[in-house]
């Protein structure tokens, strides 16, 4: 029999610096069936064997240990997650674990029509969906793949299931589709989604080769335009800062790793399809999961074990002072 849960014994998860971390964002696949230019490169095959993927079970067993120890919130993120075969009994499976409250998804939205049902059915709270372009040619230059009109259907088919809210995520960037961030913001109005302007950030050959874009000025023009005014609380557990316009018609969120960063309030972990914990996205700090799953260890030596991951994360990121320094992809760390 197991040892009594270290989380009846001892505060939830805290680092060294005083941050809560209450959000595990897990990687179910690093494949993708798109090629955005920030995040995987064309041809890119460096990807992990399924024998190294956590299963099922495996991760439900280590999502549970978090969810002890105060963790509330988890989205489930690739790679593209809805390529992984059973995501939707997944998401039921970690739905019903104690302590969880909020379990959303990230998705680019191409095989939505097929899941998006299914996934409302195993209690997925909420969606955040990759659009970049409301143009068909700049969605085509900017995945490599022509997939427009799949992703309008999934994004319209996850809205008639009742997902609310729907975020979209654009990441903005200069000279390929900054222009459109006026018409996004006019599009998810009309719409009722929730647009997020994201900031490129330089991880691997693809990211750093992003047209990185202040959001700064782009935020005060949108305030202007719109009247906006900050939110005062979140809305959900990620670093987005959100501004509300002055008709109440939309909500925009702004998110700022490079220009504004927000790791003082950092309050997430990631974890890579192959347990890789990852501490932070501009850092190297991680620890390995999947060997102690495998060799059998305890609950309270699993809890153990999460608690000695946490110490390692670092107080922030260098992406400005050192923007080489991350050679791996954002698609290897999980979303």
């Amino acid at each position: 029999m197991n040892a009594p849960a270290l989380s009846t014994l001892r505060p939830a998860l805290v680092d060294r610096f005083g941050r809560s971390v209450d959000y595990v964002r897990l990687s179910v696949t690093d494949r993708c069936d798109l090629r955005c230019s920030y995040c995987m490169p064309t041809g890119f095959k460096g990807f992990e064997e399924p024998a190294d993927w956590l299963t099922f079970d495996e991760i439900e067993r280590l999502v549970a240990a978090f969810a002890r120890l105060g963790v509330g919130r988890i989205r489930l993120t690739g790679g593209e997650p809805l390529l992984r075969r059973g995501i939707s009994d997944l998401a039921a499976r970690l739905k019903a674990l104690p302590g969880l409250r909020d379990l959303s998804l990230s998705t680019n939205a191409t095989q939505l029509v097929k899941h998006a049902k299914a996934l409302r059915a195993a209690g997925v709270d909420r969606l955040n969906i990759s659009l970049d372009t409301l143009d068909g040619a700049c969605n085509k230059h900017i995945t490599g793949r022509d997939t427009f009109n799949a992703v309008m259907a999934g994004i319209h088919a996850a809205r008639d299931e009742g997902f609310a809210p729907i975020k979209l995520n654009m990441v903005a960037m200069k000279g390929v589709n900054d222009h459109e961030i006026e018409r996004m913001a006019e599009f998810a109005m009309e719409h009722g989604f929730i647009l997020r302007l994201i900031e490129a950030m330089p991880m691997g050959a693809t990211g750093r080769n992003a047209q990185y874009l202040d959001l700064g000025p782009v935020r005060d023009r949108l305030v202007a335009r719109y009247g906006m005014r900050a939110e005062t609380h979140e809305l959900g557990g990620g670093p987005a800062r959100y501004w509300t316009t002055a008709d109440g018609r939309g909500q925009i969120g702004f998110i700022t790793p490079i220009s504004q960063h927000f790791c003082a309030t950092c309050n997430r972990v990631r974890l890579a399809v192959d347990g890789t914990l990852y501490m932070c996205l501009g850092q190297e700090e991680r620890y390995e999961f999947r060997p102690l799953l495998r060799d059998g260890v305890s609950d309270a030596e699993l809890e153990a074990a999460i608690r000695e991951a946490i110490e390692l994360k670092p107080e922030r990121h260098e992406f400005l002072e050192a923007p080489g320094k991350i050679i791996r992809f954002m698609s290897q760390t999980g979303g």
